[in-house]
């Protein structure tokens, strides 16, 4: 069971790792193993990121708020139906759906197979090369409100999707998409934060039900790691927003390749079990 120092721990980790393009649940899933301590499962990762996305919702409110009201208002006013943030509510929501199917399918592989340090230390590895790749040939001209297109947000929402393996990264894929579809870097992060709003609170919310149950960690020390998310998570939002307008991702990429062939080798070496 998740005692109250791991919630701090795996708060800590989740707040700081969330809007980075190294995999937050991948750290968690490592961190818990490297110290010997009980798979806190999918579920528990699922239900702190609340923490964090509460933290996005916070951060960037007036345009949540702008979208939200334009795209409503424009439902019944067609005049509106142009203006970018009603268009950007329905990117996020068809940006979405892939990630929402393919959640539902692969639930019970996102439970078990998906959670081997064999597979995150990989896609670390992976995922990290292509994030330097796409950062280097990246043309970084296009910006959200005069190019994001439904072609591009099914795109995004595919490349979010891979977030479902542990490794990948959520912000790492969909940052990853918009570079090779030549977006900015700020602008490309900033649609994988509002694009991650609809799957993270859904997520959630639908896992909140296992927290407390059976095997999973009690609803003490969920909480705790989720507010703790959610105070370190706006400050990394904030950092990683100002520190992208000036720097490649390279020292991301660096970190991650790093830590796969770390994992790997500690798998290998019988170090940590593959398996939680």
């Amino acid at each position: 069971m998740i005692g109250w120092f791991e919630a701090v721990v795996l708060g800590l980790i989740q707040g700081l790792t969330e809007f980075l393009p190294i995999s937050s649940s991948a750290h968690i899933r490592v961190v818990s193993a490297f110290f010997g301590w009980q798979d806190p499962g999918a579920a528990f990762t699922a239900v702190i990121q609340l923490g964090t996305e509460t933290a996005v919702l916070i951060y960037f409110r007036r345009e949540i708020w702008e979208i939200i009201s334009m795209w409503t208002r424009s439902l019944w006013t067609p005049a509106l139906r142009s203006h970018h943030a009603a268009r950007m509510g329905w990117y996020v929501i068809v940006g979405s759906l892939p990630i929402g199917v393919l959640g539902l399918l692969l639930k019970d592989q996102i439970e078990t197979v998906f959670r081997d340090l064999r597979l995150v230390g990989t896609t670390l590895i992976v995922f990290g090369l292509i994030l330097w790749w796409a950062d280097r040939t990246a043309r970084n001209r296009l910006t959200l409100q005069k190019h994001l297109s439904f072609t591009h947000a099914i795109v995004y929402g595919f490349a979010q999707s891979l977030a479902l393996i542990p490794g990948v990264s959520r912000s790492g894929g969909t940052i990853t998409a918009g570079l090779l579809l030549d977006y900015r870097r700020e602008d490309a992060a900033k649609y994988s934060f509002l694009l991650a709003i609809p799957a993270v609170l859904s997520s959630g919310l639908l896992e909140l039900r296992e927290i407390g149950g059976g095997q999973s960690p009690a609803w003490g020390p969920t909480i705790l790691a989720t507010i703790i998310s959610f105070v370190v998570g706006y400050a990394a939002v904030a950092w990683f927003l100002r520190y992208i307008s000036k720097h490649r991702f390279t020292g991301f990429v660096v970190y991650r390749i790093a830590l796969g062939l770390f994992v790997i080798l500690a798998v290998t070496l019988g170090w940590i079990p593959a398996q939680g």
